[in-house]
């Protein structure tokens, strides 16, 4: 078989493992011949393409982001768009894709296999909001990218005595937030899933405050105050109708040193949490989804993405997986409540 390999939207730790893992097992177990696509859904859209053999994959592991390039280009919304992959695809002599990416990636292959065409999912967001799989590879990599920063921001803010305000990634899942606050000891996390209260916010950073420590606040980067919405950077949308968040975690180091009087200081960690190398976990979780999403295309059970459930990797359903976002449980963020203040 000769098999595309794509990876769409933003990029993320293990990547590159994912893709090396498919090649190797792909060529040296089943004899299949690869072609990369360059910049996700561009690359199949436009006949973008890069050699991918084993030679072209050494040495990737380690590496974060991808060798082949990503974008958030969405077929569905180019005219003739779809029509156009089917015939690159056929030109090209494309047997079958893999596509690595998260919830809009998916989508678009999930809509792809209801019109023919063969592609096999790999599960890839730092978030960990994709439905029908347990963890994403990137959110552990991110999460301890989170944690380092907090364990450094806690001596400089007592130094100071300050208030210093975390902002994470996570629109619509405060998983990042929940993970990093919790191993990072912050005495307030806030989600997207649980609007805020402003003023019982004040009052654990007041608590704190009566300590010899400073209060560090964690915020996911689209939580919501009680009475507000979501900070955005303009109202310019994605090819997804994503708009540009950021900005809450200096709203609310404002708020902050308005009602306590005493110094806040909001550090956005934005792009640093997507990028360089994977940890332990996301190299070995990506090179799994790798082999077993190769072995699903030479079996030809298309339409599946591969999943975590529990230690075994298993196939989904696309439809299933992108059906809807898997964001915190309350539960679970009661569990945290009992460290605020």
């Amino acid at each position: 078989m000769r098999i595309g390999v794509l990876t769409g939207g933003g990029d993320c730790p293990g990547l590159n493992a994912v893709i090396r893992a498919v090649v190797r097992k792909g060529v040296t177990d089943y004899g299949h011949e690869f072609v990369g696509f360059r910049d996700g859904w561009r690359g199949p859209l436009e006949g973008d393409t890069k050699p991918l053999g084993i030679p072209e994959v050494r040495g990737i592991l380690p590496r974060g982001g991808t060798v082949l390039g990503s974008s958030r280009t969405n077929p569905f919304k180019i005219e003739g768009g779809v029509e156009r992959i089917k015939a690159n695809l056929a030109d090209l002599g494309i047997d079958a894709l893999i596509a690595i990416g998260g919830e809009d990636t998916l989508g678009v292959a999930a809509k792809l296999t209801e019109l023919g065409v063969p592609v096999v999912g790999v599960p890839k967001t730092i978030d960990n909001d994709l439905g029908a799989t347990d963890y994403t590879f990137g959110f552990d990599t991110a999460v301890n990218i989170a944690m380092e920063a907090i364990d450094r921001l806690h001596t400089t803010a007592e130094s100071h005595h300050r208030t210093v305000v975390v902002e994470v990634m996570g629109r619509h899942a405060g998983w990042i937030a929940l993970h990093s606050g919790l191993a990072g000891g912050a005495n307030v996390i806030l989600l997207p899933e649980q609007r805020f209260d402003l003023d019982k916010v004040v009052e654990y950073i007041e608590t704190r405050f009566q300590t010899r420590y400073s209060p560090i606040v964690v915020v996911s980067e689209g939580a919501m105050p009680s009475d507000g919405d979501m900070v955005t950077q303009g109202g310019q949308l994605d090819a997804f109708g994503h708009v540009r968040l950021g900005g809450v975690g200096q709203w609310l180091a404002d708020q902050i040193e308005k009602r306590t009087g005493k110094e806040a200081r909001a550090v956005v960690l934005g792009h640093i949490q997507r990028g360089g190398t994977p940890t332990a976990f996301d190299r070995v979780l990506a090179t799994r989804f790798g082999l077993h999403a190769i072995d699903a295309v030479h079996e030809g059970d298309f339409g599946k993405m591969v999943a975590l459930r529990g230690t075994d990797i298993v196939r989904v359903p696309l439809e299933e997986a992108t059906r809807e976002l898997k964001t915190v449980p309350a539960a679970r963020l009661a569990e945290a409540e009992v460290f605020f203040g």
